[in-house]
């Protein structure tokens, strides 16, 4: 009765390790990008401190912004316009030649006194040629372009701005998903608070979809896993 528990438990374990290996390599469905998170942020809270009144129209409030001044983003809260425009073009292209030829002759001369009379005289000759001619080209071409609304997330010590957004796009029963962050310097920001992305640091951009149609052109997670583990 022991001995069949032990076997009963070890069956179960192993079971439970490939079940949890096909999970992984099911929920390994492609790359992924790391967005900065959090995608949205709120306005810090005003200060509740009662300011003097020194008769000024406008007072020393956390919320104050110059009167004759474009009202850029400057704090967490603060939206900006990234004009997506990215464009990466790639090519590579490959060619090898060797060639080798060798050529060997060998020539058994006529000694007298020593047998095997019939060898002697004998022309030996070999040649071989090798060629090696070997071409690859690669090429890659990827344009994404459009415009996303970012939340000021975080301020950077020397002024930089992180700014990161979202947009949800529901179509039926798909959803398609756009997902920006990056690292924006205020003297890049346009009138309209627009700034391009080719001048954004530390660009992360992402665009899913979600539904069907996405289910339909994704590999099965079994097949997947098969594709790992196969060494053909």
């Amino acid at each position: 009765m022991g001995l069949g528990s032990s076997l009963y438990g070890a069956v179960r374990a192993a079971a439970l390790v490939v079940l949890g290996a096909l999970a992984l390599q099911g929920c390994q469905s492609g790359g992924q990008v790391q967005v900065h998170h959090p995608l949205t942020a709120r306005p810090l809270p005003q200060s509740s401190v009662n300011h003097p009144a020194d008769g000024a129209i406008f007072g020393g409030t956390a919320g104050y912004r110059p009167l004759f001044e474009d009202r850029r983003p400057r704090v967490v809260g603060d939206t900006v316009t990234i004009v997506i425009n990215e464009s990466l073009t790639a090519s590579q292209a490959t060619a090898s030649s060797a060639e080798r030829k060798t050529n060997t002759s060998i020539t058994v001369p006529i000694v007298q006194g020593l047998p095997g009379k019939s060898f002697q005289g004998a022309g030996l000759s070999s040649t071989g040629d090798n060629n090696l001619n070997t071409t690859g080209a690669a090429s890659n071409v990827n344009v994404f372009t459009g415009t996303i609304t970012c939340t000021v997330v975080d301020i950077l010590p020397n002024g930089n701005l992180l700014v990161a957004g979202e947009r949800q796009i529901g179509i039926s029963a798909n959803a398609e998903f756009v997902r920006f962050s990056g690292v924006v310097t205020p003297a890049t920001i346009q009138i309209g608070n627009q700034v391009s992305s080719t001048q954004v640091a530390d660009v992360r951009l992402e665009y899913v979809g979600r539904g069907y149609i996405d289910q339909a052109q994704a590999m099965p997670w079994l097949q997947r896993f098969f594709l790992s583990v196969s060494p053909f």
